[in-house]
């Protein structure tokens, strides 16, 4: 029976704040190998467009057995992808299907293994490892499939939530890079005495001549700008013709618009 801390384990794994795509299937692999009775080691795959995108595992072996299937395209992991079903190895001693496999396995001191899979917001794979023929009991599928679910399940909104949280920054970004460009248009319309749309016309001339963004052209802007000209924004401003010109008048004095 699976033990008693499963659903406060499952439930810690929620915690998004601080969950990575790696971390989740490392915790999965942890949670298989202690709740699921003659699992000695538990080996998490996920795939994407029908190729291995990553990998977690209880034991550091386990990701050997992976590394043989794929390089050889056949065993358990590729049949149960292809099938979607469970597939099992009662002892890997006898197992004529998948010779590859078996050989390393043996090597590893592996005798049984069970794999599934799952089509979920992400195809995931999970195999149980057993050390003895037939140690993962057939009862035991049952909590391995709802483990294997709730894995892509989880997955699946880590990836949300990192797609949330890179909108937020992008979005903030956006914010505070427009913000800045249009003090620094209020800066050079006042130095300038021109329109908006000239100020901004300047700022988009010194960056694709200097091939920095424009965002940065005002940033410099401002900073020279709130400083008052003095020879720290002038040095910081070095190097940067155009730029200099510009921190100079909107830093400095007023000028107008010359005729013509």
């Amino acid at each position: 029976m699976p033990g008693s801390d499963l659903a406060d384990r499952t439930a810690a794994l929620l915690s998004l704040a601080a969950a990575t795509e790696e971390r989740s299937l490392s915790e999965l692999t942890l949670l298989a190998a202690s709740q699921v009775a003659g699992c000695a080691a538990a080996d998490v795959t996920l795939w994407r467009d029908g190729e291995l995108a990553s990998e977690a595992a209880s034991h550091p072996d386990a990701p050997r057995l992976v590394g043989v299937q794929l390089a050889c395209g056949r065993g358990p992991v590729i049949d149960s992808l292809a099938a979607d079903t469970p597939v099992s190895c009662s002892d890997t001693m006898t197992e004529t299907r998948w010779p590859e496999f078996c050989a390393a396995a043996l090597r590893l001191g592996v005798r049984n293994s069970v794999t599934l899979s799952y089509q979920g917001p992400v195809v995931i794979s999970l195999t149980l490892l057993g050390i003895r023929p037939r140690a993962v009991n057939p009862d035991q599928i049952q909590l391995a499939e709802l483990l294997v679910a709730y894995g892509s399940a989880l997955v699946g909104a880590v990836a949300d939530y990192g797609d949330s949280r890179r909108t937020a920054v992008q979005l903030r970004d956006a914010a505070s890079g427009r913000a800045v460009v249009d003090q620094a248009k209020g800066i050079l319309m006042h130095a300038l005495d021109c329109s908006a749309e000239e100020a901004l016309d300047r700022m988009l001339d010194v960056s694709q001549r200097s091939n920095i963004r424009t965002t940065e052209v005002a940033r410099r802007i401002v900073a020279a700008h709130d400083g008052h000209g003095k020879r720290a924004d002038r040095d910081r401003m070095a190097g940067r013709e155009q730029l200099s010109e510009l921190a100079e008048l909107a830093g400095t004095r007023r000028k107008p618009r010359s005729a013509g």
